[in-house]
């Protein structure tokens, strides 16, 4: 349930609908592209990229103490909960974001605010799979957890697009985005509080905690990197997942601004088909968790991860037919349903894949933000580097970029693969 609940900020806010009304508003406002912030000119989707990739750089400084923090004190929970009023009111503050200054810095502190919300939420949410949940269990339910989320984004996409329709058909390009941004705050922490009433309170791992939480939170550190040190399926693991979420975190947050910027959709168009995608990852989800009980969880994500460089080629080649003069709206949807197939799949997989990697241990708060600030910091590279590739060569070499990323994944899950062949020759992740 909280999937459903948080999902819809990562599917409205940073998918959809705010990119566009973003790129639109200060377009308009501006009369161009550029947009003055800072003491400096920028592309408006590049700042747009930017502003994401330094709240993932804020928030992955942060989590290791704060994860620290909550497993050595048993306030996981705290935690989880302050983080996703954050993040809920911060998407609430936006309904104020107008497009102009001083609006664009009030709309971008509030798109940075949520942003932290969620990904704070996500640390200590994530840690709580191995208490509430069997081993051979984590992947259904890791996915299933997905599918919710999935189920209950769309519902209140399809609900702001039709707000977006009412709005548009009275001349009012501004009011539907608006109120759907109030509403994803509203969802958000609505929703939540089911999964708050339900989940246990946690075990503090020590019985006596060090009165200065700075220290207690570093001890805390220093276990778990001398842990996965040791464990050198898990570490090689981990440097997969770092390569391969730079280009799978990339291309779920610059979707829309590659159909929007690079092969010129309307934004109508855009919401539907992020709205298709969802659906699709719904099944994408089911199906490759079934195809890691076959194959294994490592093989499963050597293939997925393959997929992605595919899929990298085809949105490339797609924008190279555009600026030639060719319909590429339905290879458009085509490479959308691909994304949509896998999307959901690999976070899922590689969710329960590190649950299981991980060894027995109370503090899965301190072990799952090293999951969590892999993956940030993989997003603060990614989007980052498709940003400013962005405006230098424009948007369709940020794509083929991120090939390099799939491409390093691979040879780390392959790595992976074979130290935990050679510890263990019967069993298979």
């Amino acid at each position: 349930m909280f999937d459903w609940a948080n999902s819809v900020y990562n599917l409205v806010i940073t998918t959809t609908f705010f990119p566009i009304y973003f790129v639109g508003v200060t377009g308009a406002a501006y009369g161009e592209d550029s947009v003055p912030f800072l003491g400096r000119t920028f592309k408006n989707s590049s700042l747009y990229d930017y502003a994401l990739a330094t709240a993932y750089l804020f928030i992955a400084l942060m989590l290791p103490i704060l994860s620290s923090i909550a497993d050595s004190y048993g306030n996981k929970k705290r935690f989880m909960q302050f983080f996703c009023y954050l993040g809920g009111l911060a998407c609430i503050g936006l309904f104020w974001f107008k497009g102009e200054q001083p609006s664009v810095a009030w709309g971008l502190g509030c798109f940075m605010l949520a942003a932290i919300g969620y990904i704070g939420s996500l640390v200590f949410y994530n840690s709580y799979l191995p208490d509430i949940a069997k081993p051979e269990e984590h992947d259904r339910i890791s996915a299933r957890g997905f599918s919710f989320g999935y189920l209950g984004a769309s519902l209140l996409q399809i609900i702001g697009f039709g707000l977006v329709v009412y709005f548009s058909s009275k001349g009012d390009k501004t009011s539907g985005p608006l109120f759907t941004f109030l509403l994803v705050g509203l969802w958000w922490m609505g929703f939540a509080q089911i999964t708050f009433f339900h989940l246990p309170k946690s075990l503090p791992s020590i019985k006596k905690p060090d009165n200065n939480f700075l220290t207690a939170g570093f001890i805390e550190l220093k276990k778990v990197f001398v842990h996965i040190k040791a464990l050198k399926t898990l570490k090689w693991f981990l440097v997969a997942f770092l390569f391969y979420s730079m280009g799978v975190q990339t291309v779920m947050l610059a979707a829309t601004l590659f159909g929007q910027k690079a092969l010129g959709l309307p934004s109508e168009k855009l919401i539907i088909t992020i709205l298709l995608m969802q659906f699709v990852a719904i099944a994408g989800a089911t199906i490759i968790s079934r195809l890691s009980n076959r194959f294994g969880n490592l093989y499963t994500l050597m293939g997925v991860v393959l997929l992605w460089v595919v899929i990298c080629i085809t949105a490339f080649f797609v924008a190279v037919l555009k600026e030639s003069g060719h319909e590429v709206e339905l290879y458009f949807y085509v490479v959308a349903v691909g994304v949509g197939l896998v999307m959901g799949g690999v976070q899922a997989l590689s969710r329960s894949t590190y649950s299981k990697l991980m060894p027995t241990t109370r503090d899965t708060a301190s072990f799952f933000s090293f999951y969590d600030v892999t993956e940030k910091v993989s997003i603060v590279v990614g989007i980052f580097t498709f940003g400013y590739i962005d405006e230098l060569f424009g948007m369709k070499h940020s794509v083929l970029a991120l090939i390099v990323f799939f491409v390093l994944g691979f040879g780390a899950l392959l790595i992976a693969k074979r130290k935990e062949t050679n510890a263990n020759p019967s069993v298979t992740q």
